[in-house]
């Protein structure tokens, strides 16, 4: 763990007499963070103060100290270190590295006190000021006057215990500089040194020499820092390894040396699932994990100017893990042996689970290869019948196999979704449909015993990539496109919806737990991103199955990102401005479990309540003439009243201009050929309601707009406006009818509404509203109590009303 940020604060005597003025302490130009790095490599804020520089006496050098502006404690007290690596960074940043693992920054308020700061910085150590990294220049020159690049290369001290110390601070001195780092790293290769090194640890821990093993220590990390290839094959030889880890265990700042040699030999297990016959593909396994190893585990993070100093120990690990993935692809005896005993059933389970999971740690591997050498492995494992097996394997009880090889599947779907598709409806031609490779996905998804849900999320993101157009082949006569989507919809939507479908059978989610919840609107996402994408296939399928019905039954679920979803999915529908999708919405009367979704929210200024208003201004501004017309004549009574949005009068008044213009279609071309021409006045006199209607379209409408959209032309006017003139007289007949039916029947859900559906003859619904208007949707304190009519639970529409609805 990081040392705390600063040394216990000093006498005045020990500092020196460091003081800095009051009036200098407030100016802004001194004012900074000070921030230490965590072993997470994230940086803490240890506090906001002021920077001075001076003499300390204490530490015998000229310091850096930060006192905290709250208090006036001391937060940072910091010697300038004349061999210390200081970095500006952004003007306003300054860099450094403590002591091992304890990185400093501060971070000034103004450019003008960093500058001062690094000026300070740069004097102690004869630096330039112009620079950026303190070391480099110095270093450099130093190596031009004492270490002319014509002079033989750097002298190691012989390897002696006794020079252990002497070789650490070599090791050490020689980092900061490229040309010095180059030198070492030559010598350490010419004289065999690492191996004699590591001779000497062998008898430091004989000797149980606790101070040797330190330099050790920092020799064979320095050594890692000098990120030389031929220095790691020599350190991650067979007979070199362990040494090294050995010698990385005994790190000074640690109160005890680490196990890690313990653990490799002891705990860790070789499982060789199909035996390897070549001892240098064994090998070369062996040498990777344990490199792996001493990546992660073993070499403590690296420091704030180490951190690209690893970069060919990654390269390491890389090249490693592409050579292995190479070799095991060429043994065709070994991938033959691999899937024969995959899907062969007498296979116990747990050496089956072994061989998943090798497949699955083989396919991991191969995200390192190139484009090309990817596209041969892949071919490979599907030459080898890879998605049979998987077909096989899914079918299973073992969880943590099925697992594994839904991970598989992911890589192959990721990769070639065309591959998968391919596969699947070629197999549909031999088998039913409960076994094909996509339904077992989809059974997975559904039957995710996860309260979170975290594998059905990973599935659904996958069918999603199957069934999206956008990375289906584009062949000449696309065929992909209409052949896939043609056998989903056939072979697996009704397994996709069975869920959806058997939990809405009545006016109300049958199952409405959390995790239930979750999955349908898992479900509901799939299908609302196929009502954007496909197109015949996905309409067929709703308007058949009646999907959108069932869908709007969740609106009345008590989790609201459930009834959002299915609110969503209706949304996409209306988006489409499809005729075929507006009549089967108008016929099935389907706008009722919005309005009482919205009517059950009373005053509640919430998503719910923006996204069906939004829904409703959609069609207003997109002038969505049949769904204008049946929302104003079914549900306007329940909705006139809500007046903190002008979205339901703005529909009232487009209704209004529909009706105008079916009696009157001389006015009709008369407006077109305003708006054809942009005037926007006739020279005659017009009358209000007929300004009036002239000058909200003008507003409503973006410039250049249609105003009748090129499928709503006149004729398709004539056949909407038909029926609700119709309606209109048959409204004037039933009027007091009406009166009776309102009386009798009410809206039921959540929360008390302020409004009663009314239902005449079964040939329509009305939403209107009771004589009171205290009690609007937007006016707080809707009264109602249990069993009263209109609150939950109490329902008085008779059955054979409800029936009628349901079926119209």
């Amino acid at each position: 763990a990081p040392e705390q940020p600063c040394a216990p604060a000093a006498s005045a005597g020990q500092r020196g007499g460091c003081g800095v003025a009051g009036g200098r302490m407030t100016d802004t130009r001194r004012r900074v963070k000070v921030y230490t790095l965590n072993e997470d490599r994230q940086w803490d804020d240890r506090g906001t103060g002021h920077v001075s520089s001076c003499y300390v006496e204490r530490l015998k050098g000229m310091s850096l100290l930060v006192r905290a502006e709250s208090d006036g404690s001391l937060l940072l007290e910091s010697k300038i270190n004349p061999n210390t690596a200081y970095q500006k960074q952004q003007d306003t940043l300054i860099v450094w590295s403590e002591a091992e693992n304890y990185d400093l920054a501060l971070s000034f308020q103004e450019k003008a006190g960093c500058d001062e700061i690094w000026e300070k910085i740069c004097q102690v150590q004869g630096k330039d000021p112009s620079v950026d990294i303190t070391q480099d220049l110095v270093d450099e020159s130093e190596e031009e006057r004492f270490d002319d690049m014509s002079s033989p290369g750097l002298e190691l001290p012989s390897c002696e215990l006794s020079r252990l110390e002497e070789i650490a601070e070599l090791v050490a001195s020689s980092l900061p500089s490229p040309l010095r780092r180059e030198k070492l790293a030559l010598a350490l290769e010419n004289e065999g040194y690492i191996k004699k090194l590591l001779e000497i640890f062998h008898v430091c821990e004989d000797l149980e020499n606790i101070e040797g093993l330190h330099h050790l220590y920092e020799i064979i990390k320095g050594i890692f820092l000098l990120n030389r290839t031929a220095l790691f094959e020599v350190m991650f030889s067979e007979e070199c390894i362990m040494d090294v880890i050995g010698c990385l265990e005994y790190d000074p700042s640690l109160s005890q040396s680490r196990k890690h040699r313990e653990f490799l030999t002891k705990t860790a297990k070789f499982k060789e699932v199909i035996p390897i016959s070549d001892p240098e593909l064994k090998q070369k396994i062996h040498q990777t994990y344990r490199v792996q190893y001493i990546q992660d585990m073993v070499l403590p993070t690296p420091s704030v100017f180490e951190e690209n100093m690893l970069s060919t120990l990654h390269s390491f690990i890389f090249f490693n893990k592409v050579e292995i993935v190479g070799m095991l692809q060429e043994d065709e005896k070994f991938l033959t042996d691999l899937f024969a005993q995959l899907t062969d059933e007498a296979t116990d389970e747990e050496k089956r689970q072994e061989l998943v999971n090798f497949l699955k740690e083989f396919c991991a591997f191969s995200q390192t290869l190139q484009p090309q050498n990817r596209d041969a492995f892949f071919k490979t494992l599907s030459n080898m019948g890879i998605l049979p097996a998987l077909e096989v394997i899914l079918g299973m009880d073992d969880a943590q196999v099925r697992s594994a090889a839904t991970d598989i599947f992911s890589y192959l779907v990721e990769y070639n979704p065309s591959m998968v598709r391919e596969f699947v409806m070629q197999e549909a031609q031999q088998n039913d449909d409960d076994i094909l490779l996509i339904n077992l996905i989809i059974e997975h998804m559904i039957c995710d015993t996860d309260p979170e849900l975290g594998g059905a999320v990973l599935l659904m993101g996958l069918l999603r990539t199957l069934v999206d157009p956008e990375n289906m082949l584009a062949t000449a006569n696309k065929t992909e496109k209409t052949e896939f989507l043609g056998f989903f919809y056939k072979h697996c939507m009704h397994v996709l919806t069975a869920p959806l479908l058997a939990n809405t059978t009545e006016d109300k989610p049958s199952k409405d737990d959390f995790q239930t919840a979750q999955l349908l609107a898992l479900i509901l996402e799939l299908l609302t991103f196929c009502v954007e994408h496909h197109t015949y296939h996905i309409k067929n399928y709703i308007i058949n199955k009646d999907i959108l019905r069932r869908v709007l039954v969740l609106m009345a679920s008590k989790h609201a990102f459930l009834a959002l979803c299915a609110l969503r999915f209706k949304r996409k529908i209306i988006g489409l401005k499809d005729e075929f999708y507006n009549r089967y919405i108008m016929k099935s009367f389907l706008f009722e479990p919005v309005v009482k979704a919205f009517l059950n929210n009373g005053s509640r200024y919430n998503l719910m309540n923006s996204a069906i208003i939004e829904m409703f201004e959609f069609i207003r501004v997109e002038d969505i003439k049949s769904l204008t017309a049946h929302v104003i004549e079914n549900y306007w009574k329940a909705l006139e009243d809500v007046d903190y949005v002008q979205t339901f009068k703005g529909l009232k008044l487009r209704f209004e201009q529909q009706r105008e213009r079916q009696d009157n279609p001389k006015l009709d071309s008369m407006r077109s050929i305003l708006r054809n021409h942009r005037y926007r006045r006739d020279a005659r006199t017009l009358e209000d309601e007929e300004e009036m209607w002239f000058n909200t379209d003008e507003d409503d409408m973006e410039d250049g707009e249609a105003v009748v959209p090129p499928s709503d032309k006149p004729k398709n006017d004539e056949d909407i406006m038909d029926p609700i003139s119709k309606f209109m007289e048959r409204k004037k007949l039933k009027e007091s009818e009406e009166k009776e039916v309102l009386l009798k029947t009410n809206l039921s859900g959540r929360q008390s509404p302020s409004f009663k559906l009314s239902f005449s003859s079964g040939t329509k619904s009305n939403l209107t509203s009771q004589s009171s208007a205290s009690n609007l949707p937007g006016s707080p304190g809707s009264p109602g109590s249990p069993g009263s009519p209109g609150s939950p639970g109490s329902v008085s529409k008779s059955t054979s009303q409800m029936a009628a609805i349901t079926t119209k």
